[in-house]
């Protein structure tokens, strides 16, 4: 039988030092992380695997932008799945604003007077959402001006978008730049997809969901090894696993979420659930850590990351 290692902290340890203290530790949340991280390593490392990359919750609002761009630059993901609301604040840090740092439990209403809204203690200026209404109509315009006759798939418009926005360390530049897909299913539940509606009431703007199912199929029929690595869970989960379905489920799957299980939604359903559904294999490697992937994601990625790729 093994026994639990005390971890211990020294005054120069490193992440790498950290995950090896939980891996010797082996037990709850720390075996768990060290876990998730060596899968991460592994799938990271190996050529065979087409990792993707699901999004739900607010990563771009919650600091993670520079490391998933980092990651798609890298090519150590091959697809993106997002919920609207990244993708909006993608295109928001892009076009200059920030998010501010503010208070958990904060007088609402005066935010409200003074133009501001906030996600959690992450604070955002109304003064960025009337930017942005101007720019995607902008980019609309261009957009459709390039394809006048051609329905467009949202992961063609999203790398189209991209291909537009300069700023460094955009998660949709970096995309379009490496011809990573990135798709979102429930782009219209965002604030960009607002402005996608109402521009489709004004002027011709044709979106057919059916083109994301086929090259989404594409990404999945084409994978010798499919890893997935699912921050929160949400649609961008369901999505990635239900199209895993079309080569009998993943391979390899890492799940870092604060939902629980016991009320039977899928944000907290245990990735062994999917075994089930054929959305994961029976001899699959799978690793679920609950937590805010704000947290541990960053720490699991420094260790994760190929030596040969190393900042």
């Amino acid at each position: 039988m093994k026994h639990v290692k005390q971890m211990k902290i020294r005054s120069n340890s490193r992440a790498s030092d950290l995950i090896d203290m939980m891996r010797s530790s082996g037990v709850l949340g720390a075996g768990r992380v060290a876990r998730a991280a060596d899968l991460l390593s592994s799938i990271f490392s190996n050529p065979n695997y087409t990792v993707i990359l699901s999004l739900a919750g607010p990563a771009v609002a919650g600091g993670l932008r520079d490391i998933i761009s980092d990651l798609i630059a890298r090519k150590l993901v091959n697809a993106v799945v997002s919920n609207g609301s990244n993708i909006t604040h993608d295109i928001l840090e892009a076009l200059g604003f920030s998010h501010i740092r503010g208070q958990m439990h904060p007088d609402d209403v005066s935010l409200r007077g003074k133009g501001i809204g906030r996600v959690g203690d992450v604070y955002v200026s109304e003064d960025a959402f009337r930017s942005l209404e101007t720019e995607a109509y902008r980019m609309l315009d261009h957009i459709t001006a390039k394809n006048p006759q051609r329905s467009l798939g949202v992961y063609e418009l999203l790398s189209e978008i991209g291909g537009m926005l300069k700023r460094e360390k955009s998660i949709l530049n970096a995309a379009s730049t490496a011809s990573v897909p990135i798709f979102c299913p429930g782009v219209y539940d965002s604030m960009l997809g607002f402005h996608l509606w109402s521009y489709s009431r004004l002027k011709r703007l044709n979106l057919d969901f059916g083109r994301d199912m086929d090259r989404m199929a594409e990404v999945v029929y084409g994978a010798k090894m499919l890893g997935a690595v699912i921050l929160g869970g949400g649609m961008p989960k369901h999505f990635l696993l239900g199209a895993s379905m079309l080569r009998d489920g993943v391979d390899t799957a890492i799940q870092i979420t604060m939902d629980r299980p016991e009320t039977g939604s899928l944000s907290g359903a245990s990735l062994e659930e999917a075994i089930s559904w054929r959305k994961a294999k029976v001899n699959s490697r799978l690793v679920t850590v609950v937590a805010d992937f704000t947290t541990v994601f960053p720490l699991m990625v420094s260790y994760a990351l190929p030596k040969r790729q190393r900042a």
